[in-house]
């Protein structure tokens, strides 16, 4: 009996932490989230894809690629920025390496958006673009919005982040910025119903809300674990 306990507790036993191990081990977690999210962010181009060349996109398909690629933008640009207050308050640091697949999709979206209204609505000439960045004051805080995201997708590699240092995150910060500008964009389009335009501008002050401490830990010159960290945005990682 006592050979029998010895020998099923050196054969057996250790084998448990590591088998908890593997069950959860960080990096196999952010893998299958990674998967989750690129199939959930692929998702919307992939039905309005098809549904542009089936015909199912109602009477002004136009219309609506433009709304879903906008939205879609604006969904994933603010989820980037929800990564930080979720990983600090869930303790759970592997959480980050959602950042930036999260904010290159949301600049991929917002492309997509500009693409479809230059195209469709401007016939793809220059003039009338500027003409409507001009006059129209919703379509210049869209653009304005696209073009601080642009940079933040340029810089999106660790080689920028290895060369920029802390101007990367200077930078980066950029990415409220873009949230704060596609809000405006949509509270500005929308002519009588702002309910969700209202959702998203309660959705970017809380997270605005959760992130002055760290400003001002990086603003004043200090080097706390707040300050320190990357911030998040079409990299954003």
């Amino acid at each position: 009996m006592p050979v029998w306990t010895s020998l099923a507790g050196s054969r057996f036993l250790p084998h448990e932490p590591a088998c908890a191990e593997s069950l959860v081990n960080p990096k196999r977690v952010v893998l299958a989230l990674k998967i989750v999210l690129w199939v959930c962010a692929l998702s919307p181009g992939a039905f309005l894809l098809q549904g542009f060349f089936a015909g199912s996109l109602g009477v002004n398909p136009v219309e609506r690629l433009t709304l879903w690629t906008g939205m879609t933008a604006l969904i994933l640009l603010t989820a980037s920025l929800a990564i930080t207050p979720v990983r600090r308050l869930s303790g759970w640091n592997p959480v980050i390496g959602l950042r930036r697949p999260l904010g290159l999709f949301a600049f991929f979206y917002a492309s997509i958006h500009f693409i479809v209204w230059f195209a469709f609505y401007n016939v793809l000439d220059f003039s009338y673009m500027w003409d409507d960045i001009v006059e129209r004051r919703f379509i210049t805080a869209g653009m304005a919005a696209l073009l601080v995201m642009a940079p933040l997708a340029a810089t999106s590699t660790k080689g920028a982040i290895r060369r920029l240092k802390k101007r990367w995150r200077v930078l980066h910060r950029g990415a409220y910025l873009a949230a704060i500008l596609g809000v405006v964009h949509y509270f500005w389009l929308v002519k009588a119903d702002a309910r969700l335009p209202w959702v998203f501008a309660v959705i970017l002050a809380a997270l605005l809300a959760f992130r002055i401490p760290s400003f001002r830990t990086s603003g004043g010159g200090g080097r706390g674990k707040q300050g320190s960290e990357p911030e998040p945005t079409a990299r954003p990682s």
